[in-house]
């Protein structure tokens, strides 16, 4: 004879739109693709699901094709890419980010050497801003393939960086939530994420030119066809046709995703040490853990599709 314990439970629920434990699916590539040695470097895994650390390769040196081919298809797989003791200089960091396309400009963070790279000056009195789940530049109708960050000052502590696998996010939401979100989109907007450290008058001269666009809710990435979430608290403030209260509600629910720490890579900064990553992807968050200590870096960021 068997009793039914759960009777005598007290009836007790977390809510529907919550995060639940257990099993995750953690699938690293996209659906049918093969698993291949790397043959023109050496690739140590940081994650299960994302980053990976290269060695074997010099950034600043001319990249041949089979070994453009081989990095790009080493990012496709591992969504970011570290590189160890890389003492570039800006212009070579530009010139390898241009094997994979036009660069990138942006108004509203400290130039660098040229246009085409952005400066993050970090000290006592000007602490970081980045320590929120974003993907850059989604306000853009063609936001970013990807971005080349170099570390030229480290903190003596802290001052890592997190990515997230948004392919494994997306993989890992309820049917029906999946269901309900292919095929939405939502709007996304430069100024929420600029708006509490930038100087108004700057953000105004730029409305015209940078308005809100919409981007699918979930993409699919133009080389490997994955399906990957594309929402971000940064930048995105409401989906389309649904009203404040339930765009809002599911929102807090999608960026919640990115928090999961089996979709995650955490990487440890030091001298010279570059990240690329595939920003149609990923999120990442830069951790704000070392104020007052300096931390300086530089990001070239390579012109990308419009998402569908």
């Amino acid at each position: 004879m068997s009793i039914d314990l759960s009777a005598r439970l007290r009836f007790a629920t977390v809510p529907d739109d919550g995060m639940v434990e257990g099993p995750r699916t953690l699938r690293r590539l996209p659906e049918g693709a093969e698993e291949r040695p790397y043959e023109l470097f050496r690739l140590r895994p940081l994650g299960r699901v994302i980053g990976a650390e290269i060695a074997g390769v010099d950034l600043g040196a001319s990249l041949a094709p089979a070994l453009r081919a081989e990095l790009n298809r080493a990012l496709l797989e591992w969504k970011v890419l570290f590189f160890r003791d890389q003492r570039v200089t800006s212009a070579q960091q530009r010139a390898f980010a241009a094997n994979w396309g036009e660069l990138e400009t942006n108004p509203f963070i400290e130039r660098g050497e040229t246009d085409e790279v952005v400066r993050f000056t970090r000290s006592a009195g000007m602490p970081g801003y980045e320590n929120i789940w974003h993907t850059d530049v989604t306000w853009r109708r063609n936001p970013a393939l990807g971005s080349v960050l170099r570390l030229l000052e480290v903190p003596p502590v802290g001052g890592d960086t997190m990515w997230a696998d948004m392919g494994a996010a997306y993989d890992n939401l309820p049917a029906d939530v999946r269901e309900h979100i292919d095929g939405l989109t939502a709007v996304h907007d430069f100024i929420p994420g600029f708006d509490r450290f930038t100087d108004p008058d700057l953000l105004a001269r730029w409305q015209e030119r940078f308005p809100p666009v919409e981007h699918p809710v979930v993409r699919t990435h133009p080389e490997t066809g994955r399906r990957t979430l594309f929402v971000n608290q940064s930048f995105t403030t409401h989906i389309v046709g649904l009203d404040r209260g339930d765009s809002d509600r599911l929102l807090r629910y999608l960026f919640l995703q990115a928090h999961t720490p089996e979709f995650q890579v955490r990487f440890h900064w030091e001298r010279d040490s570059v990240a690329f990553w595939d920003n149609r992807a990923t999120q990442h968050y830069a951790v704000n853990d070392y104020h007052p200590h300096a931390r300086v870096a530089e990001r070239v960021a390579i012109v990308g599709d419009e998402p569908f």
